[in-house]
């Protein structure tokens, strides 16, 4: 080795080291690999860490030997000012040949022998390349269990958040609470997570109802705590939207009124209260010693089943004024039916009279019958269209 090729390789390897010592300090200080130190582990994930750290043990103790070679090198470089052909031979073994040694490991007594086991000697390249391999090992594992951890961990933090959340809501509405399955599911599936992370499998098809049904109860609890609150200014809506529903079902009897003593209706037409009904499940919820969950749902379907109630008399109200209307439509169809046959001179037909006579008797007597009338209108209409051809 030249004396421009000694001095190369030297800050070269010295570059190499300073790069390969901040690699090792970046791995110590890795959050996972910090709290894989205190970790009580088991599974696939024992097993696989364990070798890890087999490989890390060799790998520190792989770069304790190439940075004593180092060392040498840089102190057989610092005795001359110009290197001399001892000092170059020197650093021609040290950072070209197989100067790293690698001691010999101990071994249990059942796998020793009484002959001399013999060091292992490595070059630099074949050290570094060692240490690279036994760096991968160790960030491989360690990747994969972060990856799970950085996955799971979160979700279970947002589920123990949530299940404090529902605690929280149940004090809130003074209700007790049976959180005892939902908090001892948690802490399992919490050290599963932690113990044996790369076999998170029953893990994730357990967690995900956990969390449905967690967030689902604090939804239901969120509203009954507005519920709770609010009761006193719901009620008020309430029993005026009862106000509503009486006004709208009074008007569909008054309705029914006018329009019974023109129009021919089915017993089953008289309009129906739904207000008493209401009222008693108003009053039922006033003085009920069920949960505010309950209440809330109960509550909510009330509202809802008032607002039917008064859309439904209205419409009542609407569709039995329309049948005054579709008489006054059925006369006015009658005359113009009329109005045809006296152009194509078919009015004084004996059949057509009849058929009219019949349709305007029944359009002019009260109360209607408007299905009868709708009939021999119709029949009007195709007697003096057939007498026109």
């Amino acid at each position: 080795m030249s004396r421009e090729g000694a001095e190369h390789a030297l800050r070269t390897r010295a570059a190499e080291r300073d790069r390969i010592s901040g690699d090792l300090l970046d791995l110590e200080s890795h959050t996972t690999h910090q709290l894989l130190k205190g970790a009580s582990l088991r599974g696939d994930t024992l097993r696989r860490w364990g070798a890890a750290l087999d490989a890390l043990s060799t790998l520190w103790s792989l770069n304790d030997a190439y940075r004593a070679v180092l060392r040498a090198a840089e102190q057989v470089r610092a005795e001359r000012a110009r290197l001399g052909g001892e000092q170059l031979e020197r650093l021609t073994e040290l950072l070209s040949g197989p100067s790293v040694v690698l001691k010999a490991p101990a071994r249990p007594v059942e796998q020793r022998s009484l002959l001399p086991q013999a060091d292992e000697r490595l070059t630099l390249d074949e050290t570094v390349m060692r240490m690279d391999a036994a760096f991968r090992t160790a960030t491989d594992v360690l990747t994969e269990i972060d990856a799970a951890w950085t996955a799971l961990l979160p979700r279970l933090d947002e589920a123990d958040r949530t299940l404090r959340d529902v605690r929280d809501l149940y004090d809130r509405l003074g209700e007790p609470a049976d959180l005892a399955g939902a908090e001892a599911d948690l802490r399992r599936l919490r050290a599963a997570v932690l113990e044996d992370p790369l076999d998170p499998g029953p893990v994730k098809l357990e967690l995900d109802p956990i969390v449905r049904g967690l967030a689902g109860t604090r939804a239901g609890l969120e509203r009954a705590v507005a519920v709770k609150d609010g009761y006193a200014t719901r009620r008020e809506n309430l029993v005026a939207a009862l106000d509503l529903v009486r006004a709208a079902e009074s008007e569909a009897r008054l309705t029914h009124g006018r329009v019974v003593v023109k129009i021919a209706l089915p017993p089953e037409a008289q309009p129906r209260s739904r207000v008493p009904e209401l009222t008693a499940e108003l009053a039922a919820l006033d003085v009920s010693a069920g949960t505010w969950v309950e209440r809330a749902e109960r509550l909510t379907g009330l509202e809802q089943r008032a607002r039917e109630a008064a859309e439904q008399a209205r419409a009542t109200a609407a569709g039995l004024a329309g049948l005054i209307g579709r008489r006054d439509e059925l006369r006015g169809l009658l005359g113009a039916s009329q109005a045809k046959a006296a152009r194509q001179g078919t009015v004084e037909d004996p059949e057509a009279l009849r058929l009219y006579e019949r349709a305007r008797l029944l359009l002019w007597t009260a109360p209607c019958d408007l299905i009868k009338a709708a009939r021999a209108v119709e029949l009007y209409k195709r007697a003096i269209h057939g007498g026109s051809r």
